[in-house]
């Protein structure tokens, strides 16, 4: 599986009356992979896994696989207030065609760390999928502590971990810890060029639903060693970027996709839409 480059986790469409939107997701699924990302992850957060019924949750994997299978890499987000429900949606992943797995400790729950070990270890040991770990104590609650990480990297099909807690000093020990065949992918949109610099290949991005080019931009200068071009465009984009970042992320990921000009309709609750001064703020950001 290569994850190496820009991995969008894929808004889901849906028309005004909620109800999901398959031509604007097989659009959208197109058009991101024209942009040259490497990889799709589908029923992640940004794609508000939480709000799709089951059969839905199908729809949506099987539309984005039916599309991209052999062109980018796919990756499902498994993510379950159970373990048991996590391994369920790793075969239905399986099944349908996806090549990874991105998976969360439980919700809601608070496990400690043993029990956050062993929710990994029995999903890992359930699949022959490669698993990476994503670390994000402000919407789980809890985090994957660093002697955890290290423990469950040494499980053959744990691959690496989407660091997502914008703690760079947290970010930076991983990063200097030499692991066998496991990676940090950057998992926070502020800070592609710090990891980058220290040596992630990966970037799984929301805000690349809005900046797909440019982030993949961002990543081949980084690999050519270009800082300066890196740089400009980060700057470029970082206004847009930290609005996402300071609330309303999922509804400014939809509003702006593809820099404002396509229509991925409203988010559902538990959230709510943006009002509209809000809404026309951050467009401005983004729109020349």
């Amino acid at each position: 599986m290569n994850f190496h480059g820009i991995l969008v986790p894929i808004v889901t469409p849906f028309h005004n009356d909620l109800s999901l939107n398959i031509i604007a997701l097989a659009d959208l699924t197109e058009k991101l992979i024209d942009k040259g990302v490497t990889g799709l992850v589908v029923c992640g957060t940004t794609g508000e896994y939480y709000a799709l019924s089951e059969d839905e949750r199908k729809t949506v994997l099987t539309t984005v696989s039916k599309i991209a299978k052999g062109r980018v890499t796919l990756i499902a987000g498994i993510n379950d207030l159970s373990t048991e429900g996590a391994i369920k949606r790793a075969e239905q992943a399986k099944a349908l065609g996806y090549e990874g797995l991105m998976l969360s400790p439980p919700a809601y729950s608070l496990p400690d760390q043993q029990g956050v070990y062993a929710h990994y270890e029995k999903v890992a040991s359930a699949t022959d999928l490669p698993i990476i770990m994503y670390n994000f104590p402000a919407r789980i609650g809890i985090e994957i502590e660093y002697e955890t990480v290290v423990k469950l990297a040494k499980i053959k099909n744990i691959v690496a971990i989407k660091e997502s807690s914008g703690d760079f000093s947290r970010a930076l020990h991983l990063l200097q810890t030499p692991f066998d065949d496991f990676e940090v992918i950057c998992g926070c949109d502020d800070q592609p060029l710090d990891f980058f610099f220290w040596g992630t290949k990966s970037w799984i991005a929301g805000a690349g639903n809005v900046f797909p080019a440019e982030q993949v931009a961002i990543f081949n200068a980084t690999q050519q060693e270009d800082w300066g071009k890196a740089k400009q465009i980060m700057n470029e984009i970082y206004p847009a970027i930290y609005s996402m970042e300071s609330g309303n992320y999922n509804q400014k990921a939809k509003a702006g996709c593809l820099k404002g000009t396509f229509n991925v309709g409203p988010v559902r609750l538990p959230l709510s839409n943006m009002a509209e001064q809000e809404r026309n703020a951050f467009l401005s950001l983004i729109k020349p």
